[in-house]
């Protein structure tokens, strides 16, 4: 697929929440729709490397094993691309919040095959990818409300960028995945 130019410049601070500045801060100067559609390959490479007997494996009793947080990974991502997709829409509804811990608990990951899930987390990036290298530098401006803070819809393809980003160093740093 070819993204072509991007409308999608690198968010100034005022078009997202400030937590999100560590995430957008990792990504590289650029095409962020380009990132998007290239960075995926080195985390499912990562993702690729991890023997079978370690896919629960967990750095702490508390932490998300492997598979939750490739599971983690996929949820965040189709919900950013949702709300970047809704504001780009011009639809006025404020939209909720996610609360991750909640989401994890209840979700399955942590019961599927690691394989399943990098193959899910391939297929909502390439979804992701075409819904950002869609997007016209009036739709990639629109704004709009999530969780009660407003955003702008072209910073959730850096903050998804980002989000990846953050992981694939935890997995590398506290999972021993790669090593």
């Amino acid at each position: 697929m070819s993204t072509g130019p991007s409308p999608l410049r690198r968010p100034a601070p005022d078009e997202y929440v400030p937590y999100y500045q560590r995430y957008i801060d990792r990504v590289p100067e650029g095409d962020v729709v380009a990132t998007l559609a290239t960075q995926i390959d080195e985390t499912l490479r990562l993702l690729g490397s991890v023997a079978r007997e370690r896919e629960a494996f967990r750095p702490t009793e508390d932490a998300w094993s492997i598979r939750e947080v490739v599971g983690h990974l996929v949820d965040t991502e189709r919900v950013l691309a949702y709300r970047a997709l809704s504001m780009a829409r011009g639809d006025p509804a404020a939209l909720p919040s996610m609360d991750q811990e909640t989401w994890a608990a209840v979700g399955n990951a942590g019961d599927r095959p690691l394989s399943d899930l990098v193959d899910e987390l391939r297929t909502v990036r390439h979804a992701t990818v075409a819904l950002f290298a869609g997007l016209d530098p009036v739709a990639a401006g629109r704004q709009g409300t999530a969780g009660g803070n407003g955003f702008t819809v072209r910073s959730f393809a850096w903050i998804i960028a980002g989000h990846e980003l953050h992981h694939r160093a935890l997995l590398r740093e506290k999972y021993g995945v790669g090593a």
